[in-house]
This record gives C-alpha cells, sequence and structure tokens, in this order.
C-alpha cells in the first residue's frame, strides 16, 4: 500500500511538471509567434524595427532621372522610446545630381483619447511637379515603385512646417498645417504674372484635410484591423501673397474617394476618383497631372518598364498638365486562379479616364504641354504573381487622345506586387 502511494505521488508530481513544462513552451511559442507577426506587419509598412527606433525602409534604395540612385537612411523613434513624444528624420543621397537632401522633426502628443498631435519639421529635398498629396492619407509602402523609375521634372523646395492632427470622431481623422517654403524648379521654367518673370518663389500655405471613412469603428481601429471602404477626403489650400514674402495668392480644393466592393464568388471591384482644381496665381509646380506613367521613346520595347498602381499607363510623362481636372478608375479583379497552393496568378482588368483643362496656359513659359479637356480614355489589363511577383501589363490608350502611330497608343509592362 505503501509502495502504491509512493508510486501515485511520484507520477502525478511527474505529470504535473510535463504539464507545466508543455504550457511553458506552449507560451513561448505564441510570445514567439506574435513577435513573428509584429515584425513582419512592420516590414509590410516599411518599417525595420528596434528596440527605439523604427528604420524607414522608403529611403534606403530609390532611382529616378533626375537624381539617378538615390539612397540614404531615416526612421521614427517609436512607442518604448515615448509614447508622448516622437522624432522623425531622414538623410539620403543623389549620386546623379551629387546632392543631399534631408528631414528632421518631431511631434508631441496632446491628447490620448482623440490622438491629437503637433508636429514640427524641416524638409530640404525634392518634389514632383504637378502631384498633389493628401495630409490624411494613411502611409503607404511599396517595395518597389515602379513610377518613381521615370519621373524627370522636380523643384527643389526647402520647407517649415507646422501641423496638427486630430482624430475628430472614429470615422473622421483632420488634419491642419501651416507652411513656408522657397520652391526652385530643377528645369527651365518661368511663371509669367503681370509683366514680372519668377524662375523661383516664395509661398506661404495653410491647408485643411478631413478624411471619412463611414464604415470604420473603434473597434476596427483598435484592433487594427483591415481598412474600411469607401472612405472620402477633401483638402483645401490656401496661399497667402506677402506672408512671410509669399509671392502668389491662389487656393486649391482637392477630393479623392476609394471604394472597393467584394463580391460572393471571391471578385474584387474598385473604383478610384480624384479630382482638383486650382484658382489665382498657382506656378505649375502646384497644378496637377494625371500621373502618367509613359517614357517619351520611340517603341513598344524602349518604353517597356514597370506599371504602377493608379498612373495612366499610355501617357507620356509632362504631356498634359491642368488647373482642374477629374480622373476615374476602375479596377475588376477576378478570382486568383487556384493552379497550386503557392502559385495563384490574378487577372485584373482595368479602365482609366481623365478630363481637365487650363485657364493661362501662356503663363507657363519654356514647357510645352497639352489640355485634357477632350478627355483621356485607357483600357487594359494584368496577369499578377505570375513569377517571384511579377506579372505583366498591357493598356492601350484610345478615344480623343489617340495618337496616329498604333505602336504609340500601347503600353506593355511589368507589374509588381509581393504581399507579406
Amino acid at each position: 500500500m505503501v509502495k502504491f502511494c509512493v508510486s501515485l505521488l511520484i507520477f502525478c508530481c511527474f505529470g504535473t511538471a510535463r504539464a507545466q513544462n508543455s504550457s511553458t513552451e506552449n507560451q513561448e511559442t505564441q510570445k514567439d509567434s506574435i513577435k513573428k507577426n509584429f515584425f513582419l506587419k512592420q516590414i509590410g509598412n516599411g518599417y525595420f524595427p528596434t528596440k527605439y527606433f523604427n528604420f524607414d525602409l522608403r529611403y534606403l534604395v530609390k532611382y529616378n532621372q533626375f537624381e539617378g540612385l538615390r539612397t540614404g537612411l531615416g526612421g521614427v523613434t517609436n512607442k518604448t522610446f515615448s509614447e508622448k513624444f516622437r522624432i522623425n528624420s531622414y538623410l539620403v543621397y543623389g549620386f546623379r545630381d551629387h546632392a543631399y537632401k534631408y528631414s528632421i522633426g518631431g511631434g508631441a502628443r496632446l491628447s490620448k483619447n482623440t490622438n491629437t498631435w503637433l508636429n514640427l519639421s524641416y524638409t530640404d529635398d525634392l518634389q514632383e511637379t504637378g502631384s498633389s498629396n493628401f495630409l490624411t492619407d494613411t502611409r503607404f509602402f511599396q517595395f518597389f515603385e515602379p513610377r518613381l523609375l521615370n519621373i524627370d521634372l522636380f523643384h527643389k523646395h526647402i520647407t517649415k512646417t507646422l501641423a496638427l492632427e486630430h482624430q475628430l470622431h472614429p470615422q473622421v481623422s483632420s488634419v491642419a498645417q501651416f507652411s513656408v517654403s522657397n520652391v526652385e524648379p530643377t528645369y527651365n521654367y518661368q511663371y509669367v504674372l503681370d509683366g514680372d518673370i519668377y524662375s523661383k518663389f516664395h509661398l506661404s500655405t495653410a491647408k485643411i484635410a478631413f478624411q471619412w471613412s463611414p464604415l470604420e469603428t473603434s473597434e476596427k481601429i483598435s484592433k487594427e484591423k483591415k481598412e474600411s471602404f469607401p472612405k472620402f477626403t477633401l483638402q483645401y489650400t490656401k496661399s497667402i501673397k506677402d506672408v512671410f514674402k509669399s509671392d502668389f495668392n491662389f487656393s486649391k480644393l482637392d477630393f479623392k474617394t476609394i471604394h472597393r466592393i467584394a463580391h460572393k464568388n471571391k471578385n474584387l471591384s474598385e473604383v478610384t476618383v480624384v479630382a482638383g482644381v486650382a484658382g489665382g496665381n498657382t506656378p505649375l509646380t502646384h497644378l496637377y497631372h494625371a500621373y502618367p506613367n509613359n517614357i517619351n521613346k520611340e517603341t513598344i520595347l524602349q518604353r517597356f518598364s514597370v506599371a504602377g498602381i493608379t498612373s495612366f499607363e499610355t501617357m507620356f510623362f509632362n504631356e498634359f498638365f491642368s488647373d482642374k481636372f477629374t480622373t476615374v478608375q476602375f479596377k475588376h479583379f477576378l478570382k486568383p486562379f487556384n493552379i497550386s497552393q503557392r502559385y495563384k496568378p490574378q487577372l485584373v482588368l482595368i479602365t482609366r479616364y481623365a478630363i481637365g483643362d487650363m485657364k493661362n496656359p501662356e503663363r507657363h513659359q519654356n514647357i510645352i504641354f497639352g489640355s485634357l479637356k477632350k478627355g483621356y480614355t485607357e483600357s487594359g489589363f494584368e496577369i499578377n504573381k505570375l513569377l517571384f511577383g511579377f506579372g505583366l501589363s498591357f493598356t492601350y490608350r484610345y478615344g480623343a487622345y489617340h495618337l496616329p502611330s498604333i505602336g504609340d497608343n500601347v503600353a506593355l509592362k511589368f507589374t509588381f506586387n509581393v504581399t507579406l
């Protein structure tokens, strides 16, 4: 009887120890899995996380026609460093223009409940002429940004910025910003106004932007689930003459909406509408293009490059500029072809339309461009993820801006899609 009791006691202790070891192993496995998922998510967002500082992968390697190879380092402090303060900066170098560009900034959190931040920054860098950015846009990262390879029209700017971020509602985010900039085009450009000629200029601008996501909830934000659609963004910009030696008075109103519809057959439709109007004395640097992505070369093979995500693939760079424009893009993603567990290419049908106009094109000297007032149309398809994330894109230009040579209306390109 004593032997039986001793044996039972040993068995129970051994079983308990095994259970504790198994529980500990499971907890360690779960922790490792959480750490791995967090790391992959950070990499997918374009950050390499360390204890106090997250390196920004956007600044590592880029290429464009003006700077050539552009490389450097940048990043932002994380919550381990502080939940109330943050510091963000970058330093890059262009090997073709032999120039450093940099930015240094920081922010202080004024309210946790409304995610209110007051931010300051000083930036000395380049910006693509005619590009429009929304202050409320969420961070977007691609391992490879195809449009950058072919951009050649940039302007230098030294900009001092003061901005306030504020979550008005779980569905509404807002940003207000005031900035003072010295702007100098890198190309031969002059803006003529009332007999005065400007080859570089000073601007003081105030901006306010709102983004409304009607299906967003506090629960989705806190759990960091997938984005909700539709999204509506409205932004107003005002340049004020004589404030901090600003040269021009002008205003801009920009709008964007994105909506995605998931179908029962696992197809997905996406519609993107972008519109903008500029009034007053606006230099070309702050007007609009329609995100063209076609190189100015003779043959289809010479123009063979990589397709963008929201760009017009058959529209040549610097072909059109507008002071008012609207673009509509429709994409229909068919259910991926289930060839094997790992090999699932996907067909995407695409149609794009742009319309715009320019009120005083004669003010913009030493640069030739056209108008979009007749309406620009292109359609095509992509077959994505054929091999190592690469696919193929075919787009055809037709309608009012169809060109005499058939080959000039065709864009054949790679696509590149990687999902972590």
